[in-house]
């Protein structure tokens, strides 16, 4: 795959600690003790406050500096914004009943599969090659996640409902990343990550309203881990990622990203005790060698059409 953006070190560490931090979130829906519906609504919801105070900052500070911004673009270049916030309200939803209904192994490894998406995406909307060196990579990425998930197979984690729904996660987190990318051609991470959160809120209160747990916390504890599901994953979390995604390709971006179903086991041995087993161990090394792999391919050129 050849894309000049991808020898962005600095870009690529961004993007896995973005990693790092999202893949705190089946942990945090484990947590609440409010239904999958209200967590994704006050994800975004708690979210957005402190994003739009971020996007205020930075107009004022262009303001000052005589740069206008670029807020008042044609519907046409605001479009991304709003396919952004509307993709990742179906993601929300989704990923929170998927864990809700299967194990968090299976939400986790089904959810990943975006990859797929983004890099079918990327082709026919970007018109970005993909190597066989890097469909290859990405083949050892996914293999790596399933052994890292095979353990839970077992443990009633084999619910078709809740599998399904991860895997309409799959296809809804590869358009929101395909989303951002094209957003982040004209607007900035603050500006992108403001509205497109926004617009996911607005978007999942009416449906967080019908879920019959309802939609409030019931104690202090409730509302430190929704604050932490709001600032965590997806302030700090997806705004690394959408400062990535303006300087890597969409595909590499995607199947970095695989490093979540690793971080996630890693993070429910700490937090909730989780057991980590050998098979595991073994899965996260080879997820790590074919995001490595994937990282090498994206900078190797290439000259056909592979």
């Amino acid at each position: 795959m050849t894309n000049q953006s991808d020898t962005d070190s600095g870009a690529f560490v961004c993007l896995l600690l973005g990693g790092a931090a999202i893949a705190l979130s089946p942990i945090f829906i484990r947590l609440a003790d409010v239904g999958p519906l209200a967590s994704a609504f006050w994800r975004a919801g708690l979210a957005a406050p402190v994003l739009l105070l971020w996007v205020s900052w930075e107009w004022h500070r262009l303001a000052r500096a005589g740069v206008r911004s670029p807020v008042g673009a044609n519907i046409h270049r605001q479009l991304p914004l709003w396919l952004a916030g509307l993709f990742f309200a179906g993601d929300l939803a989704f990923w929170h009943l998927s864990v809700a209904y299967t194990s968090v192994a299976n939400a986790t490894l089904l959810s990943n599969l975006a990859p797929v998406f983004v890099t079918l995406g990327a082709w026919l909307v970007f018109r970005q090659r993909v190597s066989r060196a890097f469909l290859g990579a990405m083949l050892l990425a996914f293999a790596g996640a399933a052994i890292l998930v095979g353990p839970d197979f077992r443990h009633g984690g084999t619910a078709l409902y809740g599998d399904l729904l991860g895997l309409v996660t799959a296809v809804f987190y590869g358009a929101y990343m395909l989303a951002v990318k094209q957003a982040r051609s004209t607007f900035s991470t603050a500006m992108v990550m403001a509205a497109s959160t926004a617009i996911t809120a607005l978007c999942l209160l009416p449906v967080a309203l019908s879920e019959a747990t309802g939609l409030w916390p019931a104690s202090t504890r409730g509302w430190l881990v929704l604050i932490a599901l709001a600032l965590i994953p997806q302030v700090i979390g997806q705004s690394l990622i959408a400062y990535a995604m303006a300087r890597l390709s969409a595909s590499l971006s995607s199947v970095s990203l695989l490093i979540q179903p690793l971080l996630a086991t890693i993070y429910a041995s700490i937090i909730l005790g989780e057991g980590i087993a050998a098979t595991q161990i073994a899965g996260g090394a080879v997820v790590l060698t074919g995001i490595w792999l994937a990282r090498r391919a994206a900078l190797r050129p290439t000259g056909g059409s592979d």
